[in-house]
């Protein structure tokens, strides 16, 4: 039964590290943290990271996740939607330094293969600087390096 509670306890804190850790990943402006404490808390980035919506499509979003149970004041909500519209609004781009590998995938059209040398090279060698040094990852295509460029910051 202790042996239970403490693989619990251990399972619980490696849950709210990688929640922290997706929470850091998320782009930076106003709306961050309420994003990290309402949303993640909930379901991880990868839900919401993949999706292209207009303003009013993420407020209905928003407006569904507390119809689910969701916590946060008219302020903070309204907070989140203009955050969730800039960053992950229809003609947002997909940040290349802290992009998860479902978002690559799906906005970029990036095989999984793809996606996941991207993230590995990136965290083994840090930030990519450029489509140029996209290009040089190995088992990446060039072709769709230079499809999807115009959606790709750096």
């Amino acid at each position: 039964m202790r042996r239970g509670a403490i693989w619990l306890a251990l399972l619980a804190a490696c849950i709210f590290a990688a929640d922290k850790e997706e929470a850091a990943r998320l782009p930076e402006g106003e709306g961050k943290a309420l994003v990290g404490k309402v949303c993640i808390d909930c379901h991880g980035a990868g839900n919401f990271r993949r999706a292209r919506l207009t303003p009013e499509e993420w407020a209905d979003s928003v407006a569904d996740m507390v119809d689910r149970g969701a916590k946060g004041t008219p302020e903070e909500l309204e907070t989140i939607v203009n955050y969730l519209a800039k960053n992950f609004g229809r003609d947002s781009k997909v940040q290349m330094n802290t992009a998860p590998l479902v978002e690559i995938k799906v906005v970029l059209g990036f095989s999984v293969a793809e996606a996941q040398a991207i993230v590995d090279y990136r965290d083994k060698n840090g930030g990519l600087k450029g489509a140029e040094e996209l290009a040089s990852i190995p088992g990446v295509d060039a072709a769709k390096i230079q499809t999807a460029r115009a959606r790709m910051a750096f």
